[in-house]
């Protein structure tokens, strides 16, 4: 599935850049950010859970971590957003002041199912800054091909469902929109909190 696929790919980018940097002994502030320079993220016009079009310049000032998924996902997406959602918790309880910072994002990739009222009770599980987002299938095909997310529908489940394959990618960009780094879920909630530390100020 793609999930893995484009997760890897992004992960290892990641990791190559975090290996770099750790040998390297300048200051901590010295160091270009793993995503620095990348075309990923941009405009976008989209409807969060209570109806209103929510526009990414609305986030400005703030960090913000973004991650594309779908409600009805039966592991990967919660497991992800729990993991981000518990991460950006661990970090504000050590860093209140810096933890306002950072507004969390999911951007659903399933706009046949996926209404603002279901975004709103799946965001509800998660944090309590958690912005659900979702919106036509030309807006979120406009989204996801800005913030390098790839996408389709997948296999038919029993009782008429079906999955989406997309990539599983947790990002995070800075207070002028800038791609900083991907968030490690894989690795559990305190390396989440722990990549947030190094990279909020």
């Amino acid at each position: 599935m793609l999930h893995n696929k484009f997760s890897r790919k992004w992960l290892s980018l990641a990791a190559a850049s975090l290996a770099l940097t750790a040998c390297d002994p300048a200051p901590v502030d010295t160091i270009d950010p793993p995503l620095a320079g990348a075309t990923i993220g941009g405009d976008f016009a989209l409807t969060g859970s209570d109806g209103a079009t929510v526009n990414w310049a609305d986030f400005a000032g703030q960090y913000r971590i973004v991650y594309f998924g779908f409600t009805y996902c039966p592991d990967i997406c919660p497991t992800d957003v729990q993991r981000f959602s518990q991460g950006l918790a661990k970090f504000e309880q050590a860093a209140p002041e810096l933890g306002t910072k950072i507004t969390p994002i999911f951007i659903s990739v399933d706009p046949e199912r996926d209404t603002p009222e279901i975004v709103g009770q799946f965001i509800a599980n998660f944090h309590p800054r958690l912005v659900g987002l979702t919106g036509t299938p030309e807006q979120i095909e406009d989204a996801a091909r800005k913030f390098a997310v790839f996408y389709s529908r997948g296999d038919d489940t029993p009782g008429g469902g079906y999955l989406v394959d997309h990539s599983a990618v947790v990002y995070l960009f800075g207070p002028d929109g800038e791609p900083i780094a991907i968030l490690p879920t894989d690795q559990g909630a305190d390396a989440v909190a722990a990549e947030l530390a190094q990279w909020v100020s």
